[in-house]
C-alpha cells in the first residue's frame, strides 16, 4: 500500500493534507475535530498583534454554476479576531494532545521589523512546527498596509521573510498572493529572504456577484459590499499554473511548495504533486463538505498511487513539470483530428452547433432516409481544438486521434514562417 507520509521544509507529516489558514482553523475545537478526522496538519488561522481585529457581518459570497453547485466562495473575513494569548494557549494545548500532527502558525504584522520578530517569537514558543507569513490576503488587512500590500512588493517579501528567519529557527513558509503580474518575482524574493518553502496561492481579489435587489456586491454589509478573496474549485487552474511556474523556474525549482487553491479531490491533490508540490493545503472543500472529506482524498490518492506503482509521494512529485513548457517549445507538426463514434452518438448535435458557430465548420450534418441524423468530421477543416470532444455529453463518443504525418518535431523559433527565422 502506498505511503502517504511527506516531508516539507523538514517537517514530517502523516499525510500531505493540511487545512489552510482560514475559518476552519480558528480555534481549538475545530483543529481537534480536523485531527480526529485524519488531517495531517493545520495552518492555524492568521494571528496578529493585539488588540484583535474587528470583523463585519456578513462575510461570504457564493459563485455557483448553472446547476447550483458551488464553484467558488468570496470571503471578506479578516485574520483571527480572537485575542492572541487565547490562540497561543489553544495551540499549546493541541500541541500536547496531538504530538504527531503538524501545526503551522500563520502570522501577519505591520511592516516593522520589531513587529514581525516579536510576534514570530511568541508563536514559535507555543509549540508550532513552522511559521507561515501571510503576505496574500487581498481585503481588509491590505488597506492597513499588510497582507497583499506586502506580497505585491518583492523587496518587502524578502525583508519580512528574512526578519522571521532571524527571529526563530523554525521552518518559514512564505505565503504568496496570486494578485501579482508574475509569481516568480514573489517566489524569488521569498527565496532570497531565506524561506524554507512557499505556500500558494492565497485568495484572488474579486467581486463574486452583485445583489440586484440591494444593488451592492455580495456579501452585503448594511447595503454596501466590497472586494474580497476568491477561493474554491474555480481558482485551481490559476494555482496549478503558478505552482508549475515556480517548480520549473531555474532560480526557484528547489524551493519547496505547499500548494493551495481549489483542492477538492484526490485527483486535484495528485495534479498539484505532479507539478511539483511537496504538500497540500485545503480550505473551501472542508467548508463545503466537512472535515471527513479528507477520507476520500486519502483513499483516492492511495489507490491512484497503488495503481501506478508509486510507493511514495516523491515517486511522482514533479513528473509533469518536465512536460510543462513555454508555448514556443510545442511541436507545431503534431496534429490530431476528431473522430465521432456513430454507435455512441445520440444525435444531439451539440458538436455540430459548437463547431459551426464558434470554431472551424469542421463537422458536417446529414439526415438519412430513416430520419437518423449523422454527424461527420471534415478532416481537412478540423484543427484538433478539442471543443467537440469537450462538450459531447456522451463519454468517449468523440475521440481526438493523433495523425501519423511523419513530420519531425518543429517548434515556432525554427518554423519557416517565423519572421525572425525567415530573416536569418
Amino acid at each position: 500500500m502506498a505511503d502517504l507520509k511527506c516531508t516539507i521544509a523538514g517537517i514530517e507529516s502523516i499525510n500531505p493534507f493540511w487545512l489552510a489558514s482560514a475559518p476552519p482553523t480558528d480555534k481549538y475545537i475545530n483543529v481537534v475535530r480536523a485531527f480526529e478526522a485524519g488531517w495531517g496538519g493545520v495552518v492555524w488561522k492568521t494571528l496578529g498583534e493585539d488588540p484583535p481585529v474587528i470583523n463585519v457581518s456578513s462575510r461570504y459570497g457564493a459563485h455557483k454554476d448553472q446547476k447550483g453547485s458551488m464553484i467558488g466562495i468570496n470571503n471578506i473575513e479578516l485574520i483571527s479576531d480572537r485575542p492572541l494569548e487565547q490562540n497561543l494557549a489553544e495551540i499549546r494545548q493541541v500541541r500536547q494532545e496531538w504530538p504527531d500532527r503538524v501545526i503551522i502558525g500563520s502570522m501577519m504584522a505591520q511592516v516593522e521589523e520589531s513587529s514581525w520578530k516579536e510576534l514570530a517569537i511568541k508563536i514559535a514558543a507555543a509549540g508550532v512546527n513552522g511559521i507561515e507569513l501571510n503576505l496574500g490576503c487581498p481585503h481588509g488587512m491590505c488597506e492597513r498596509g499588510m497582507g497583499s500590500s506586502i506580497g505585491q512588493v518583492p523587496e518587502m517579501i524578502e525583508e519580512t521573510t528574512r526578519w522571521v528567519r532571524e527571529a526563530t529557527n523554525l521552518p518559514v513558509f512564505t505565503k504568496l498572493t496570486p494578485n501579482i503580474t508574475n509569481i516568480l518575482w514573489a517566489a524569488e524574493a521569498a527565496k532570497r529572504g531565506g524561506a524554507h518553502a512557499v505556500s500558494l496561492i492565497n485568495t484572488v481579489n474579486s467581486i463574486v456577484s452583485v445583489d440586484l435587489d440591494v444593488m451592492a456586491p455580495n456579501p452585503v454589509v448594511g447595503g454596501k459590499g466590497s472586494h474580497g478573496g476568491y477561493c474554491g474549485p474555480a481558482v485551481k487552474p490559476i494555482a496549478l499554473n503558478m505552482v508549475a511556474e515556480i517548480a520549473r523556474n531555474a532560480d526557484t525549482q528547489n524551493l519547496q511548495i505547499s500548494a493551495i487553491g481549489g483542492i477538492e479531490t484526490w485527483r486535484d491533490a495528485a495534479e498539484f504533486i505532479a507539478l511539483g508540490a511537496d504538500g497540500l493545503q485545503v480550505c473551501t472543500a472542508a467548508m463545503l463538505y466537512g472535515f471527513r472529506i479528507v477520507d476520500d482524498m486519502i483513499d483516492g490518492l492511495s489507490n491512484f498511487m497503488d495503481e501506478k506503482g508509486y510507493q511514495s509521494i516523491t515517486d511522482f512529485k514533479g513528473l509533469a513539470t518536465r512536460n510543462t513548457v513555454d508555448w514556443n517549445a510545442l511541436d507545431m507538426n503534431f496534429d490530431t483530428k476528431a473522430v465521432i463514434d456513430p454507435d455512441s452518438c445520440i444525435e444531439c448535435g451539440r458538436c455540430y452547433i459548437a463547431c459551426e458557430d464558434t470554431s472551424h465548420q469542421a463537422i458536417s450534418f446529414d439526415v438519412e432516409a430513416d430520419g437518423t441524423r449523422v454527424f461527420t468530421v471534415v478532416e481537412d477543416e478540423c484543427v484538433g481544438c478539442n471543443l467537440c470532444a469537450m462538450i459531447c455529453p456522451v463519454p468517449d463518443c468523440i475521440a481526438m486521434v493523433p495523425v501519423e504525418n511523419d513530420l519531425p518535431y518543429l517548434a515556432w523559433p525554427d518554423h519557416p514562417k517565423n519572421p525572425i527565422k525567415a530573416a536569418e
